[in-house]
């Protein structure tokens, strides 16, 4: 009940999807550019680069929406993209995120159609009977996550978000984008696992990939893990990309490190089974948002099944998220001051100030039950939950593989990373603060278990002696 809140916040104009009967298509392939077997930057942050990756005209209604039928591809497999548009042509054009976003793709234009009406089957939203519109070779793509920019002929744009993820982690530290969140949290069609016709009685029991998302089509991905993923790339560890519908049985084998980014909260058995199998053969964990490992989910083929009243547990029922995070979710709405208590971690080597305003919210984690014996608490700050008092922590455990497990304890650590457009009171030296922390991370945690590897100048020119 708890995030109802922000599915109301959505625009009104997102709870209805499609309208108007296709034609059968068959959709054309559309191989890679000239420039897409390298990443050229486009200095994407200019708004005055013409290649930009940034969306300058929203669209409205069901001027333009997709989906891609995976999630995610290898290197040089194909996908299809399913395209509903109002207008007489489109364009999709690739955009591989990161430290320097760069166009990879373009397809030529695409004649638009306006797909049927969107469908609900057993209370779950679906487009699922839509017609592909363009097959997309992805021949030459780096490894990477991507945003295809839909582009309609009216000036119209929106997102498709897919992943190139990579056939091998093995030495690499893994960055993990957490769709089944996003999947979670999308109300396109007018209901999600929160909400629907009528509010919480109306949601979904099961949300299925075969639909656009809401908003931008990318509104996670953005608020959540894309600066992450640029000081990722900026660091220069070597890194492999994965979505957490890959976390199969082998796919972290001999990884140093696996990186749960901003929003991180619906995992299915499986998925877990994973991660804590990485994290006793040694692999480092680090969490650099709240509320993870939450909600216990099920897949059914492109479905998130999660039935909140029956099916669907919390992990803490059985399991406390505590045993593999370090602590646990307990707070929503949080605000607070972020307060460093171990400035001697390594962590935190090189970083200026202990105070940071705003860096605590909306969602919070603390130590309690199940959290490991030897976990540190590295910052602990009060917050104020909705009025109640209230305290976080972000956490350090070693695990007995000699792993380490960070876990930062806001929702707002990924956020920091953009400084004062984070809003929320957050200044530039939180993102000062949060780039050398997580660059500390990255560095020791790329190294292999970080229990067993002592600090190096890698680490932010750590002085000898600093805790471990």
């Amino acid at each position: 009940m708890r995030k109802i809140l922000l599915a109301l916040a959505l625009p009104a104009a997102l709870l209805v999807a499609g309208c108007g009967e296709p034609p059968a298509l068959t959709p054309p392939v559309a191989r890679p550019s000239a420039t897409s077997g390298h990443v050229t930057p486009d200095e994407g942050d200019a708004d005055d680069v013409q290649e930009s990756w940034r969306i300058t005209r929203h669209a409205s209604g069901h001027e333009i929406e997709g989906y891609a039928d995976q999630v995610s591809v290898l290197p040089g497999e194909r996908f299809r993209l399913h395209v509903s548009t109002t207008a007489p042509r489109f364009t999709a054009r690739a955009f591989r995120m990161g430290a320097n976003p760069a166009k990879v793709w373009e397809s030529a234009p695409v004649e638009g159609v306006r797909q049927a009406p969107t469908r609900v089957v057993d209370g779950t939203v679906t487009a699922a009977h839509w017609d592909p519109s363009l097959a997309v070779e992805t021949e030459g793509w780096p490894e990477g996550a991507y945003l295809i920019r839909l582009d309609a002929s009216t000036g119209a744009q929106r997102y498709v978000p897919i992943t190139v993820r990579s056939a091998s982690t093995a030495g690499r530290v893994v960055i993990v984008n957490a769709v089944t969140t996003w999947q979670a949290y999308n109300l396109w069609g007018g209901r999600s696992l929160y909400q629907g016709p009528g509010g919480f009685a109306g949601r979904s029991r099961a949300v299925t990939f075969d639909r656009p998302y809401d908003g931008n089509g990318a509104r996670l991905f953005l608020d959540f893990e894309k600066e992450a993923l640029a000081v990722a790339e900026e660091s220069g560890v070597p890194l492999a990309y994965l979505t957490n519908l890959d976390l199969r049985p082998g796919a972290l084998d001999g990884a140093r490190a696996v990186v749960s980014l901003g929003h991180d909260e619906y995992w299915s058995p499986g998925m877990r089974r994973v991660v804590t199998r990485a994290r006793d053969d040694g692999a480092n964990l680090a969490f650099l948002g709240a509320n993870a490992v939450y909600w216990r989910i099920a897949m059914r083929g492109r479905q998130v099944v999660c039935d909140k009243e029956r099916v669907c547990e919390l992990w803490r029922a059985s399991e406390p998220e505590s045993t593999l995070v370090g602590q646990m979710y307990d707070c929503f709405p949080a605000e607070g001051v972020y307060r460093v208590s171990r400035p001697g971690h390594w962590i935190f080597a090189g970083t200026k100030g202990r105070r940071f305003p705003g860096m605590v919210g909306v969602e919070t984690d603390r130590v309690s039950r199940g959290s490991p014996p030897e976990v540190k608490v590295l910052a602990e700050s009060p917050l104020s939950c909705g009025g109640r008092a209230g305290v976080t922590h972000s956490t350090y455990y070693t695990a007995p593989s000699g792993a380490g497990v960070f876990a930062s304890g806001t929702m707002r650590w990924v956020c920091a990373l953009r400084g004062a457009r984070c809003g929320h009171g957050v200044t530039d030296s939180a993102a000062a603060f949060t780039r050398r922390a997580t660059l500390n991370l990255l560095t020791r945690f790329a190294r292999g278990p970080a229990g067993r590897t002592p600090p190096a100048a890698g680490d932010g020119d750590a002085p000898a002696g600093q805790e471990s």
